[in-house]
């Protein structure tokens, strides 16, 4: 059981990220909900790092969740990811005034006996460039009834509550903790991605689901994503690319003990993830010498050349399906598309073009 921030460093968490390393390549090949890993966290008390002591939680500092998303990324990248989906509808859900949805839920995420995720990417990144909202909401006597579907759900099948928004017909827009027990909620089989299936994200269709408003998180507003406060990707997203290139580096780094040709390049991509750690620590502090997008930016470059650094350096062998080099380069691709702001994009793009600075 972790305690304080200061446990980052105890040998309890090294066996939690072993325990989650050991099951991450079955997780994958499998493609199923990583129910194992996610109770070996809930064993560890996990959950309560990133809630607040008013729901039992034990509140850890941006810095040390940052850090806890390093090694946990590094061990399992599909485990991680679903938290940091769990993790966002918490701060959306903490962020609220709605008291009594915390009072309903607090304790029991505090615990990891609910599992809540969040189903927003269409009010954010995904889907803005439609004339027609996906998700349309409608106000009633008692609340709203939604119409329409959530694209990208992590965890949707397993979710007890759905934190998603839904725009009404002046353009603004409501966020809602949505129970998934609602009559009308349809969650759709997840979709089969080129890395991470087993987190289980796909489509959730709403048909004329009446929420009461005593579900609402925040809104009528326009733009709810930020009025609800709570962030969307950010420095999370970024720490995890990064804790995924750092196991690709280490791999490459014991590749580089008999075969001394690869020392150089391993050696410059452990400097860069040095430096990008050190930028992104120091964003969570509040300093502004570089700014998120420019560690995401960073953080996808350095997640693709460090994984397929580390296949070219396992030949073949890492070529084959089911060997980690081939897992972790398909797992690097896929913080090009998710929650990846247009300038993000763009950077990246101009990378590979060779246009970069």
């Amino acid at each position: 059981m972790f305690n304080h921030p200061e446990s980052l460093d105890q040998p309890a968490l090294d066996r939690l990220c072993q325990q989650l390393a050991g099951g991450a390549d079955a997780v994958d090949a499998r493609g199923d909900w990583p129910r194992d890993q996610l109770g070996l966290c809930r064993e560890a008390g996990l959950f309560r790092w990133f809630t607040p002591r008013r729901w039992g939680g034990l509140e850890w500092s941006e810095e040390s969740l940052l850090a806890a998303y390093l090694r946990l990324s590094a061990s399992c990248l599909t485990t991680t990811f679903i938290l940091t989906q769990w993790h966002a509808a918490c701060r959306r859900i903490l962020a609220s005034e709605n008291l009594e949805v915390q009072r309903r839920l607090g304790s029991a995420l505090a615990e990891g006996s609910c599992f809540v995720t969040v189903g927003i990417s269409h009010l954010t990144t995904s889907r803005r460039h439609v004339a027609r909202p996906v998700l349309a909401a409608k106000e009633s006597m008692g609340g709203f009834v939604f119409d329409g579907f959530s694209p990208w759900v992590t965890g949707a099948v397993h979710a007890d509550v759905i934190v998603t928004g839904a725009t009404l017909h002046d353009r603004r827009e409501v966020l809602v903790a949505l129970p998934t027990d609602l009559p009308g909620v349809d969650v759709q089989r997840p979709a089969e991605l080129v890395g991470l299936s087993a987190s289980c994200t796909g489509e959730v269709h709403l048909h004329q689901v009446p929420i009461e408003r005593t579900w609402l998180l925040a809104g009528p507003v326009e733009n709810v994503i930020r009025a609800g406060g709570g962030g969307a990707g950010g420095l999370q997203t970024s720490a995890l690319a990064i804790g995924l290139a750092s196991a690709a580096i280490e791999q490459l780094e014991a590749e580089a003990q008999p075969r001394p040709e690869l020392s150089a390049a391993t050696e410059e991509l452990r400097r860069d993830q040095r430096s990008l750690e050190s930028d992104l620590f120091a964003l969570a502090r509040g300093e502004q010498g570089c700014t998120a997008e420019e560690v995401r930016a960073r953080a996808n470059s350095l997640a693709l050349r460090a994984t397929q650094s580390h296949l070219a350096a396992a030949k073949g062998t890492g070529y084959l399906r089911g060997h980690r080099a081939s897992r972790w380069c398909r797992e690097a691709l896929f913080f090009l598309v998710w929650s990846c702001p247009q300038p993000v994009m763009a950077a990246n793009l101009c990378e590979f073009a060779g246009l970069a600075d």
